[in-house]
């Protein structure tokens, strides 16, 4: 058995406030195009399940446009694969915050053999396929009982599906985890009595075990695509998103990566040291990285981060090149980082760290008071205070 393992596509994102020749903002539709080829890309794969593991919109009252485009791809895909189940689980984006709110999601269940699972966990059986499907999505996770991921019944293939952050797999460093998901210990997910779990929330495809998998995003969809770049570094796929081909004919899962195509490239510009230039240096050297791109800056998305730039320098730059190269990329961010401070920061004069207590204290006998307020005594209280707390920290 093939199954397509597509997670994140948030559509109806937008960002940078630029719009497209139709009126629609230009990230809004760059995730769409993502989608349809994501699903252009599974019906040339023809996988004998697709599972789609939370956060199809980006929010639960996604824009008419992301509406219609995403009912019309699965229409497409219905049209192609007739017969090939496809699972829709949400996620946390998905997932109303009030229980009497309903989900767009259930729009879906119009489209024969699209099986929508939006509130409690549900196992879905596909006898042909000899396979049991369980399903957990976001809201189940946040009930005061949590549910039991295990395999229900005598089938060749169990399979789950399920939206969250497993605790402590992902990178150590990792920047692109998103708020706002559940936190599930690598216990609750049972990975060894599974053939295969597949995973959404994290934007990153990434492996958990052998057979448990972040398929990640198809597109850079959040506020801090950054920090997306350098973990897909880490994995050894920089600059790539995509969705995950899982064949679990021969025991082991066979899981391939398959990238889909962008429309603009994220590019993170080698970083520059300020310190010490003048605002005549520093604009050649903001340039020279611009002069350096392959494909040069026009329809990008970019950054360029600068260290210890003094103030004078960062006010006398020259703003008019800088607006150029902001209306030619779709998104240009100078990252203009003052210098440290020079001086000690809650430190004594010998250089040891004061406590919040010495700061507290040296603060209440220095500041004005009322005639009324005996400073001792106010002094008194505000460590009284401080051993409360002290208290409390200990228990």
């Amino acid at each position: 058995m093939k199954l397509a393992h597509l997670a994140d596509v948030h559509l109806g994102f937008r960002q940078y406030h630029r719009l497209n020749s139709q009126g629609i903002n230009q990230r809004e539709a760059d995730v769409a195009a993502a989608f349809r080829h994501a699903v252009d890309e599974v019906i040339e794969a023809k996988p004998d399940l697709v599972v789609i593991a939370g956060d199809l919109f980006h929010s639960v009252r996604p824009t008419n446009p992301a509406i219609l485009h995403s009912f019309n791809q699965f229409r497409k895909l219905r049209m192609a694969l007739p017969e090939t189940p496809v699972i829709l689980v949400a996620g946390n984006h998905d997932t109303p915050r009030s229980v009497e709110t309903g989900t767009i999601l259930r729009l879906f269940e119009a489209l024969d053999h699209v099986y929508v699972v939006a509130a409690e966990p549900k196992t879905l059986v596909f006898e042909t396929l000899n396979a049991a499907v369980t399903c957990v999505p976001h809201l189940a996770w946040r009930q005061a009982q949590r549910p039991t991921l295990l395999p229900k019944g005598e089938f060749r293939f169990h399979v789950a599906v399920t939206h969250g952050e497993v605790a402590g797999v992902l990178p150590t460093a990792s920047w692109s985890a998103e708020y706002g998901g559940v936190l599930l210990e690598p216990s609750e997910l049972h990975a060894d009595r599974w053939d295969y779990v597949a995973l959404g929330h994290y934007h990153v495809a990434h492996k958990v075990r052998d057979n448990a998998w972040y398929a990640g995003a198809l597109e850079y969809v959040t506020h801090n695509p950054w920090g997306e770049l350098k973990d897909e570094a880490r994995e050894g796929r920089p600059g790539l998103k995509g969705w995950l081909l899982v064949d679990l004919s021969s025991g082991a899962p066979d899981v391939q990566f398959r990238p889909v195509p962008l429309a603009r490239k994220l590019v993170d510009l080698a970083p520059i040291q300020g310190d010490g230039l003048s605002p005549d240096e520093l604009d050649a050297e903001i340039a020279a990285r611009i002069e350096q791109m392959d494909d040069g800056p026009d329809n990008q998305v970019l950054r360029q981060v600068v260290y210890d730039v003094a103030r004078t320098v960062s006010r006398d730059l020259d703003h008019t090149r800088i607006r150029d190269f902001k209306a030619r990329a779709l998104h240009y961010h100078l990252d203009l980082r003052r210098a440290p401070p020079s001086g000690p920061v809650g430190l004594t004069e010998e250089g040891t760290r004061r406590t919040l207590r010495d700061i507290l204290v040296d603060f209440l006998e220095r500041r004005p008071l009322d005639v009324s307020i005996a400073r001792s005594a106010l002094v008194a209280l505000a460590t009284s205070y401080m051993d409360h707390v002290d208290r409390h920290e200990e228990g």
